[in-house]
């Protein structure tokens, strides 16, 4: 059965909502939720699995034949070459610290590329959505284009997995400060850094051991607005740590000498 854009964006964006709405409420009684470590600064919650339950099962009941990828390990075969990619709360380690930057992530892999996104803040009330094919919105409002690079005030956001060697987190932090003369923002959820790009608060995002679902939905969105990024998808599988930048066409040329095209993280896959 196929579905419209408009379908598909309605339907999508209510299930993100919906999912942000669970989350919301075990944020609220944070001093219940259980809390499990999958490794050093790398958590996983009760909300966390209870909203990537709902997620499948709304994703199963109006897409049966998508496949389906969540970041607490979901799987279900495509049967038509549409994978769903999603991240039940971008940003745990925020959530239970009681900060404002996380956000339930739901991106649409086809054709080879990240082809549609929602990205739903429920604290910060921030909906965001679109993709190449999809008008690009914040809570309705249609998004300008991406400002071209200014390099007497450059930012870029920075986001490094726990596995990443401090050495190679301290190299590419220097990079930025000294040879591209950027300042630099770390918030620790790669959505809310990588939607930084579409508000103009940061010019890109250089991220290090990051996930599919991390940015799948960031990635459609962006791209209509003119961001690009590094990553070469034929040599990523969904389970792949990756190693990119994402900006507009200045700021890729920029950081080019840390993250060439197509770059590949170089430590085994989780």
């Amino acid at each position: 059965m196929s579905h419209s854009s408009s379908e598909i964006s309605n339907a999508i964006e209510n299930v993100a909502r919906r999912a942000g709405e669970i989350a919301l409420r075990h944020f609220h009684d944070l001093g219940n939720v259980p809390v499990e470590s999958k490794g050093h600064l790398d958590l996983v919650t009760a909300a966390d699995q209870e909203v990537e339950r709902f997620i499948v099962g709304e994703l199963r009941r109006l897409f049966p034949e998508d496949g389906i990828v969540g970041e607490e390990g979901s799987s279900v075969s495509s049967k038509n070459g549409r994978v769903w990619v999603f991240d039940p709360i971008d940003g745990t380690f925020n959530f239970v610290r009681g900060g404002d930057q996380w956000a339930v992530s739901i991106g649409l892999f086809h054709d080879g590329a990240p082809e549609f996104g929602v990205i739903h803040a429920p604290v910060r009330q921030q909906t965001y959505l679109g993709g190449p094919h999809y008008r690009p919105t914040l809570n309705g409002e249609r998004l300008e284009p991406l400002r071209p690079l200014n390099a007497a005030r450059a930012s870029s956001g920075v986001g490094f997995h726990p596995i990443v060697p401090v050495d190679d987190r301290l190299e590419v932090l220097r990079f930025l400060i000294s040879d591209a003369g950027m300042t630099f923002r770390c918030c620790g959820a790669a959505t809310i850094s990588l939607m930084e790009i579409v508000s103009g608060q940061v010019d890109g995002y250089v991220g290090i051991g990051e996930s599919p679902w991390d940015v799948m939905a960031a990635l459609a969105i962006l791209a209509p607005l003119g961001g690009v990024s590094t990553i070469d998808w034929s040599k990523a599988s969904m389970s792949s740590k990756l190693k990119f930048a994402c900006g507009g066409p200045g700021f890729l040329h920029a950081v080019e000498p840390i993250v060439p095209m197509g770059t590949t993280f170089p430590h085994p896959e989780r």
